[in-house]
């Protein structure tokens, strides 16, 4: 018996020793200087959920399965009234023909936005495999209507065009038996990662070496449970220097790029990153959008230009639809990137910040509203204004309807504080309602002013009394809009520093730039690199003269860039 424990104990001292040096090998993994200088990929959502491609209009499209067994009534009503009372999820994968599809025509389409690299979703979170995979059986599309390996083409497809070839994979799944994700919260995770997370995982790396891994779907689960450092190493073994991974791995995983979503992007220079989101609302293609969901090219262009002032990238998402076509308005915008990208790419592609990413002005700006009662989920209350660091005053008046003791409540994401007559009666984050005496033959001045840092977006303000249901205070609120308005954006690339301006003034363009201009400072308009740019220095500002450029001259379309030539020389 001492002996059958002693070697026990030899063999967990050499696992833990084993895991120990696994760890060490992914954490002081470098990460490949190719990405941190691409700057710009593209992200494809396609799979079963493109049948339905259906969802609220804030909602993933590609999480349809999960309203399913969810009980979200809209999806569920939506695929009852339009494929039957008796279909089932499942049964997409007897429709989902893709008879369109030309893995040439997206990866001629991607080289021609600009891109450096793709990420191609090879399994959502529903399971379903868009490769030939012996661990996904008649789950797969290759074994069902397809009958195609869509890794493998758009892989192949995507290298002759000289691009880098990356792979989304989920690292858990809805509709697996082993492990039902968000369902089986009361059973191991252990069985289905070792028997099916592990051995699938190491098939899709061996089949196709993707240069990029973008994994997800691990937010419930430690990167232990999730066995992500064994995953982590195996990848960069198989792949090589170029391999990078992104930071999805599990709760405690410290490595990899980060990845915000649909967000205004972060300040961050340490770790490489890229935010990525859809040209709309939706990762996989979402039908119930309609066209103020889309970002224009400008739009797009001028928040690319921000995220690389920033020091990160961008993996920008299209939803072709099911069978197999990436929508015009997409492909436009893809388009209008890349043109604007051939012009002006030297101030972009292997890019450095500046000092300062950008320079922003506050700005305000007018409105009114019936009620606070508002979710506008990840974006901004108008599209003039930044998603993320805005604010909102509402300010208006409240005669109550009886004289009693009322419940005034608010709830905000992040915070708001509301005030009766400049007294302060709510702190959200402190307490999100409070109980007042209101006369009826008073009429009070309320004040609500909201805060909003990053990602979710939300406020609603009610009343309630003994006598009244809980309910909106409805009342000619006076809204003011409060934010920082970006209007140029710095980068730099060797000794020259360029600065992106959102507009093209009609005579000036002022910098603030403290360090003092060489004398020989040559400032060029990418637009037209031969005219001479005049400009003068003063206080540190620079003015640069743009009364010079005429209409000829301009060729870029939402962001001018101004190359300023050796400024940063010593």
């Amino acid at each position: 018996m001492k002996k059958i424990v002693f070697i026990s104990l030899i063999v967990l001292s050499f696992s833990i020793m084993a895991q120990e040096k696994r760890a060490d090998f992914v954490q002081s993994r470098e990460y490949p200087q190719w990405f941190s200088d691409a700057k710009l990929g593209i992200f494809v959502h396609f799979g079963l959920y493109c049948v339905p491609s259906w969802s609220g209009k804030e909602q993933y499209a590609e999480w349809f399965y999960k309203g399913l067994i969810s009980g979200d009534s809209a999806r569920i009503n939506y695929q009852k009234r339009v494929f039957g009372e008796k279909f089932k999820y499942e049964d997409y994968k007897n429709i989902f023909k893709a008879e369109l599809f030309d893995a040439n025509q997206w990866a001629e389409l991607f080289k021609k936005s600009g891109a450096k690299y793709v990420l191609f979703t090879s399994k959502h979170h529903d399971g379903y495999c868009m490769w030939h995979s012996k661990y996904a059986k008649n789950w797969n599309s290759f074994e069902t209507a397809p009958k195609r390996d869509f890794c493998k083409e758009i892989t192949d497809a995507v290298r002759k065009q000289g691009l880098e070839m990356g792979m989304y994979y989920s690292l858990t799944e809805w509709t697996n038996p082993l492990y039902r994700w968000t369902q089986d919260t009361n059973i191991s995770i252990e069985n289905y990662a070792t028997n099916h997370l592990v051995p699938q995982f190491k098939e899709l790396i061996d089949k196709f070496k993707p240069t990029v891994l973008f994994s997800d779907g691990d937010w419930d689960h430690t990167y232990k449970e999730l066995h992500s450092d064994e995953l982590v190493e195996y990848y960069y073994k198989v792949v090589g220097e170029k391999a990078i991974v992104n930071d999805r791995f599990g709760k405690g995983f410290n490595h990899g790029y980060l990845t915000p979503e649909y967000s205004s992007g972060i300040l961050e220079t340490i770790k490489p990153w890229a935010e990525c989101r859809g040209i709309g609302r939706s990762f996989g293609l979402n039908r119930n959008e309609d066209i103020n969901s889309y970002k224009t090219s400008e739009e797009i262009i001028k928040h690319f230009v921000k995220l690389v002032a920033s020091g990160g990238g961008l993996t920008l998402n299209v939803g072709p639809s099911a069978d197999g076509q990436i929508p015009l308005i997409q492909q436009e915008r893809l388009l209008d990137l890349g043109s604007w990208l051939e012009t002006n790419g030297e101030s972009i592609y292997g890019s450095r910040p500046f000092t300062k990413p950008f320079d922003q002005k506050p700005k305000t700006k007018q409105g009114i509203d019936s009620a606070i009662n508002f979710n506008w989920v990840r974006n901004a209350p108008q599209s003039f204004m930044s998603e993320d660091n805005f604010g909102v005053i509402w300010e208006g008046e409240f005669k109550p309807e009886k004289t009693e003791t009322y419940t005034i409540s608010c709830q905000a994401d992040d915070y708001a504080l509301a005030y009766i007559d400049n007294k302060l009666l709510i702190d959200t984050r402190q307490n999100p309602s409070t109980k007042i005496m209101l006369n009826k033959d008073k009429t009070y001045k309320i004040r609500v002013e909201y805060f909003e840092n990053t990602h979710e977006a939300s406020i609603k303000l009610r009343i309630a009394s003994p006598n009244q249901e809980s309910k909106p205070i409805e009342t000619l609120w006076k809204t003011t809009y409060n934010w920082l308005d970006t209007y140029v954006c710095y980068t730099t690339q060797g000794n020259n520093l360029y600065a992106l301006s959102y507009t093209i003034p009609e005579d000036k363009l002022t910098l603030n730039l403290e360090k003092t201009p060489p004398k020989d400072l040559k400032i060029t308009f990418l637009d037209s690199p031969t005219l001479n740019i005049p400009y003068t220095y003063k206080d540190g500002k620079l003015h640069i003269d743009t009364s010079v450029i005429k209409y000829s001259h301009v060729k870029s379309k939402a962001v001018w860039v101004f190359k300023l030539s050796d400024y940063l020389e010593e």
